[in-house]
């Protein structure tokens, strides 16, 4: 039943698959789609290899105790290359006595042929980040040596998380990844995905990206190509190639349920026609790309979003400007906060003003979650004692209809002038942080209608067949991407999602339910532009918000922030994570917490430091003040000559 509904409707869909390629040409035919698969490589042993000669002679005599293999074709490589000058039985007994850690089922199935069985075999999605996992529950590498059999492109993640772990790395590279004999088909591809002439691209392997790349160089086309990119739905197949694609900057739309060429083309003819229209829509209302080369991106905090190393860890706290602060409460006092949030120069001025007695390395515009939802239809109403009330919620399909997309983000242009304004009131140092609510967030308060402690009406919808939630998702994702992108252009060197209520969702739930709406708002965002991804009340979520490249997980502090940071992977930038209750003790006990907290991460670079949540209206400016001054002094760090 559900492939009755996969229909690419006449798309133009792109492919780099090489194998199967006549196969992915008849699937997407087959689906309504207009195909254009291109080969894009060709398996090439390394001959003569005397690197996987010298390992084998190296793991004969003992010297080699784990073994990693990649890749099925691979391992058959390595036995070839060394069969003609080791003596094949020895070769394989060696291996037989040493840890095997297989990466999935067809390096596994290998061994078998050969008679021998896998140590461990890394469960799906079959990524490093998996395989690092079962390291750490199984096997102890401290001090050992690893041979790692390689599949074309040098990993250094990996390869990092396995020193990092303790062990002596040996890669053993066992082919490489050429062009096809004809490449024809792949530069006329190329030309065309860079014309902007393709509505997706279907991707099945890494090493696709890799060549497609290399392919755009030799034709002097890689910045054309990363443009029409842009516009283009990306599909990939799996984590792993989503991994190669977030390397190389390339923002990834889907992901289908099973990494499977099958799922890939199905699912992706299932969603194609709604992401196609929903990226020209987002591309039709968003403004100019800005000017990305302003003097902040040198600071501390841009550097840290990066992950960078900085001199010592840079500071901003999540509601830096509110009720906690005199300056605050007096200009408060003269109006609503519905109407304060109206008023650029005073939303700048309140900023300012804090970031000014605080000293901190960011400035937030001072805005809410929720006005975003206004030129969509919802009536929205700060009620005093209630918080917001949103008095049209959108419960059931036919409400959901009701709701508007952001036809006309011009209707925002308060929050555009104050990100405006206050870049201009700021420090040029001081980068300015643009911020949305999360799709769930906003769901939630759009359906239920104000907040919630149950989500029982938000669930009833998730989880209903008539289709609404998806509708819904979809209104507001688009929102948020066009709404990020005109505070970016007005002058926001980084934007930040608030997902406050995501906790209430499980693992699995935020997976089916959000996750793929939160990576379409991700890739849509302008390139170059850190996004810091910050979800509460669930810890068990943040390997889900890890994002793209520049994505920065923000954690709260329901769990340590090293632990956090394994979790989410030492590769990818974090912020976080005190907890804001902190600051209602004295000075030396906050000092003593900001130690305690910069000790655990042990000067990693990437970190930004923030609360858990935001500052509490009953804390002391002067504790907050005291929170600033513990970090800097605290993380200072020696810097080279």
């Amino acid at each position: 039943m559900a492939n009755a509904k996969a229909n690419f409707n006449g798309l133009q869909i792109a492919a780099l698959e090489s194998r199967r390629a006549d196969d992915m040409d008849r699937l997407i035919s087959k689906m309504g789609g207009i195909a254009h698969v291109s080969p894009s490589m060709r398996e090439v042993p390394i001959e003569p290899n005397r690197g996987a000669i010298d390992f084998a002679y190296r793991l004969m005599t003992g010297q080699v105790s784990v073994v990693i293999l990649m890749t099925g074709v691979g391992f058959r490589y390595l036995l070839r290359s060394v069969e003609k000058h080791v003596d094949r039985q020895r070769f394989l007994d060696s291996l037989s006595d040493v840890v095997t850690i297989c990466r999935g089922p067809k390096p596994a199935a290998a061994l078998r042929e050969v008679g021998i069985k896998a140590t461990y075999r890394v469960p799906e999605p079959n990524t490093w980040r998996e395989l690092l996992r079962t390291i750490d529950s199984e096997v102890a590498i401290a001090n050992q040596v690893v041979g790692l059999q390689e599949y074309g492109v040098t990993n250094a993640s990996l390869i990092a998380g396995l020193e990092a772990r303790g062990a002596t790395v040996e890669p053993v590279q066992v082919y490489g990844w050429e062009f096809p004999q004809d490449t024809t088909p792949l530069e006329e591809n190329i030309k065309s995905l860079a014309a902007g002439q393709r509505d997706m691209l279907l991707l099945t392997s890494a090493h696709q990206v890799v060549n497609m790349l290399r392919m755009a160089e030799q034709l002097n086309l890689v910045e054309s190509l990363r443009q029409g990119l842009h516009g283009t739905v990306i599909a990939s197949i799996g984590p792993t190639t989503t991994q190669m694609l977030e390397e190389c900057d390339i923002h990834v739309d889907m992901e289908p349920s099973h990494p499977k060429m099958g799922h890939l083309v199905t699912e992706a003819a299932q969603r194609g026609v709604s992401l196609v229209e929903s990226k020209k829509r987002g591309f039709a209302a968003s403004p100019p790309i800005a000017n990305l080369e302003h003097p902040s991106n040198a600071s501390l905090f841009m550097r840290a979003c990066r992950g960078e190393p900085t001199e010592r860890t840079p500071v901003w706290l999540m509601r830096q400007a509110g009720r906690y602060m005199a300056e605050y409460r007096e200009v408060r006092a003269k109006q609503s906060f519905l109407e304060l949030c109206g008023q650029p120069k005073l939303c700048s001025e309140v900023m300012c003003t804090a970031v000014d007695r605080l000293g901190v390395d960011a400035a937030i515009i001072f805005s809410d979650l929720l006005p975003i939802l206004v030129p969509m239809g919802f009536d929205l109403e700060f009620a005093k004692g209630d918080g917001p009330v949103i008095h049209n919620p959108a419960r059931d399909l036919a409400d959901v209809k009701r709701v508007r997309g952001l036809n006309a983000p011009q209707e925002l242009d308060f929050v555009y002038e104050t990100v405006r304004q206050t870049r201009a009131d700021i420090p040029e140092s001081i980068p300015v942080i643009g911020f949305a609510g999360s799709p769930f967030t906003l769901a939630s308060y759009a359906i239920e209608g104000g907040g919630s402690k149950q989500y029982v009406n938000t669930k009833k919808l998730m989880r209903s067949k008539c289709g609404g939630w998806s509708l819904l998702m979809e209104k507001l994702s688009e929102a948020i991407t066009v709404y990020l992108n005109h505070q970016i252009a007005a002058g926001a060197q980084c934007v930040q999602l608030f997902d406050s209520w995501a906790g209430c969702l499980s693992p699995n739930d935020y997976t089916t339910f959000v996750l793929p709406w939160m990576k379409q708002i991700i890739a849509g965002i302008t390139p170059g532009v850190p996004v810091i991804n910050f979800a509460t009340g669930n810890p068990e979520l943040l390997p889900l918000l890890r994002g793209d490249r520049r994505t920065v997980v923000g954690v709260d502090w329901r769990i340590p922030l090293d632990v956090a940071w394994q979790r989410i992977g030492h590769d990818c930038s974090v912020q976080g994570n005190l907890d804001p209750a902190v600051l209602l003790a004295e000075p030396d006990v906050i000092r003593n917490a900001v130690d305690e907290l910069l000790r655990s991460v042990d000067g990693r670079p990437g970190h930004i430091f923030n609360l858990g949540h935001g500052v509490f209206k009953e804390t002391p400016v002067e504790h907050a003040i005291a929170l600033v001054e513990a970090v800097k002094d605290l993380s200072q760090r020696p810097t080279e000559d």
